[in-house]
């Protein structure tokens, strides 16, 4: 995130993973409408999906993310993601 002048990064635990967005809890602070880069690690990917994105909502340090301009590879690894832990018990 770009904070006070400097780049700024912190770290979290997902919590919902969708095809728009995604749930976290976070060790920073954000404010609804900044715009962040996110890197998610996937069960399916070797590396990390590296995506923007916008807060949509912010309940103490539990946030909501809203993905922008993602490509279809990866709006795909997103949904094969989500078939896959839906399948889960």
């Amino acid at each position: 995130m770009f904070q006070d002048g400097e780049f700024r990064s912190c770290w979290g635990r997902s919590t919902e993973l969708g095809q728009d967005g995604i749930g976290a809890t976070l060790t920073g602070e954000l404010e609804i409408g900044e715009i962040v880069a996110l890197d998610i690690p996937l069960p399916l990917s070797p590396y990390p999906l590296k995506v923007r994105a916008i807060v949509r909502y912010r309940q103490g340090l539990r946030y909501g993310f809203e993905f922008l301009t993602l490509s279809d590879n990866q709006r795909d690894m997103i949904c094969r993601v989500c078939e896959m832990l839906a399948g889960k018990d």
